[in-house]
Parts: structure tokens; sequence; C-alpha cells
């Protein structure tokens, strides 16, 4: 085989990588859909050893449908 046809390593890891982070970006189809149904944070600032602090706590609730499954 001539070495006139082949890739540089710099390509092919840049290829490589590429498949990857289309892998990472790409949106996966789901079956079932969720909602939030309620969001709560609740934030409270402090001193703590002289230095201020925020203490922070969220509550995210959901409700996830899942589509009706067909009897086997």
């Amino acid at each position: 085989m001539p070495a006139t046809n082949r890739k540089p390593l710099m390509r092919s890891l840049g290829e490589f990588f590429g498949h990857i982070l289309a892998g990472v970006r790409a949106k996966v189809p789901s079956d079932s859909e969720a909602r939030t149904v309620k969001r709560q944070v609740h934030e409270e600032e402090q001193m703590i050893d002289g230095r201020p602090v925020t203490l922070r706590r969220t509550t995210i609730e959901e409700v996830v449908v899942h589509p009706e499954e067909t009897p086997r």
C-alpha cells in the first residue's frame, strides 16, 4: 500500500474525538416525558469563621409519564 493514501495521525485523532463529541451532544430519544411540577430554592446567607457564605437548598419535583405498554 503506498504511503500517499494514509491520513495523518492528527487528522485521525481529530475525527475520533469528533465522533465522541457528536455522540455526547446528540439528544437521546425517549419514550417517556418528564415535566417539572415544582421548583423551590431556599437561600440563606450566614457568616462562618468571619466569612460570608451562602447556603442553598434546591428542591425539584418532577412527574415522569411513561407510555402505555402493550400486553405480551
